[in-house]
């Protein structure tokens, strides 16, 4: 765990000059990033621990099917996306520190919690526990961000803060795995989730930014207005970016939740193999693709205003092919390339669209309209994904490689909203000229 931290801080500091910047970031910038990625780590992996154990977690509290079990998924989505818009609202009125460090201990007890369930119905009030903790941080931590980071240096400060994501799920896969098949699947929960505790304590020392702080020129102090969060979905570029994303989460979403699952099944893995493979394989594509996708978006942004945009749409159009590859093939090890490859490609988005999503609102709108493509992406992604690829599967007889060939198609409809990005952004450009 320790030596994880170490790896995300070494990243940090020598993938950007963030630490040495200047001009309009906020003293002390680098400290508040490094704290937020350490805690982002343990926002995921204490989500995905529940993927590495789901088989044992069916056979001890006898849970029947797979639509069951992807329910839990659903719970967690109901206690995330439910709350994130009261969230987002507050971060844009009170101490976005102090609701950052309420959602750490929130989601640290219900992982604790987690632990000890004994039946269904407490494990579903567990996981929407933990949903409603990261609902705090996950839609106040990048606005934070953006307002400690003048805009040059904005796309590089989130990107590192996305590194956490594969780092922490890959954290969640590996150690949920291994911690289960040698203390058993109880203490995973326990184990990964004390750490949040210190964090959150950490997070009352932490230097926080006035709103706006980073930008150049005014920045208006309108108060926030249903009026104003009702125009969000009259901002086309704010709007295709959701919907693509809604899409991108749908997948990943399902991915990330029956991912060991499909390798138990379909190539025979045992759980603490699936779990040992992609572990490392979230850790290494995820930290490649974010930092291809950082570096290539920020290059293409110089070229066109349409950068960011650009880089999600051919990122996410490469993943295709290699996820249909990778559900259809009966040979195992072409499966498990062909999914690190498209997880390399899909990583590449994570910095890029949450800099979209920031740039195309206004600063003092930045909490709400985070919070807001939370609601979105979960209310109309994976929310439901994880169960529908369950259903699917048990409609075929238990056959887990048919729901999840649902996946490919949603990235490509993904693209197809990004792609509707690129032109918006061009055609800005252009009416201003």
């Amino acid at each position: 765990m320790r030596s994880t931290i170490y790896l995300v801080m070494f990243v940090i500091m020598h993938s950007t000059d963030i630490s040495k910047s200047t001009g309009k970031t906020m003293p002390g910038a680098s400290r508040m990033l490094i704290l937020l990625t350490v805690v982002n780590l343990f926002n995921f992996l204490d989500r995905y621990v529940l993927s590495a154990v789901l088989e044992p977690i069916k056979a001890d509290l006898n849970i029947r099917d797979d639509g069951d079990m992807g329910r839990m998924a659903t719970a967690f989505m109901l206690g995330y996306f439910l709350t994130s818009p009261i969230f987002g609202y507050l971060g844009d009125r009170l101490s976005r520190k102090k609701l950052m460090a309420i959602g750490v201990i929130g989601w640290s007890l219900g992982t604790c919690l987690t632990g000890i369930a004994q039946g269904f119905s407490f494990m579903i009030f567990c996981r929407v526990m933990v949903g409603l903790g990261e609902a705090s941080f996950g839609a106040i931590g990048p606005a934070v961000i953006s307002d400690a980071f003048e805009s040059k240096k904005r796309n590089k400060a989130i990107t590192i803060f996305s590194l956490a994501v594969p780092l922490g799920a890959a954290l969640g896969f590996a150690l949920g795995g291994v911690i289960a098949a040698y203390l058993g699947w109880r203490s995973a929960f326990f184990i990964t989730g004390v750490p949040g505790f210190l964090l959150a304590a950490l997070l009352f020392f932490v230097r926080e930014p006035l709103r706006g702080q980073s930008e150049e020129g005014p920045v208006s102090k309108e108060k926030i207005s249903v009026k104003r969060l009702w125009s969000l979905f009259s901002n086309r570029e704010y709007l295709f970016a959701n919907l693509g994303y809604v899409f991108y989460t749908f997948a990943m979403g399902a991915f990330s939740f029956w991912g060991p699952a499909f390798l138990n099944r379909v190539h025979g893995l045992d759980v603490k193999d699936a779990s040992l493979f992609l572990g490392p394989t979230l850790v290494l594509g995820g930290i490649l693709g974010t930092l291809i996708g950082g570096y290539f978006s920020n290059k293409w942004r110089k070229i066109r205003p349409s950068g960011y945009a650009r880089l999600l749409l051919i990122s996410v159009l490469c993943a295709v092919p290699f996820s249909f590859i990778a559900f259809l093939t009966e040979n195992t090890l072409l499966s498990m390339i062909s999914i690190a490859i498209s997880l390399i490609f899909l990583f590449q988005s994570t910095g890029p669209i949450n800099t979209v999503i920031v740039e195309s609102v206004a600063p003092n709108m930045r909490a709400s309209a985070m919070a807001i493509c939370i609601f979105m992406i979960h209310a109309f992604g994976d929310l439901w994904s994880p169960e529908l690829v369950g259903r699917v599967s048990d409609q075929f007889g238990g056959n887990l490689r048919i729901g999840m060939l649902i996946l490919p198609g949603a990235f490509l409809i993904a693209g197809l909203f990004w792609f509707f990005l690129v032109k918006e952004q061009d055609n800005q450009v252009n009416e201003t000229h």
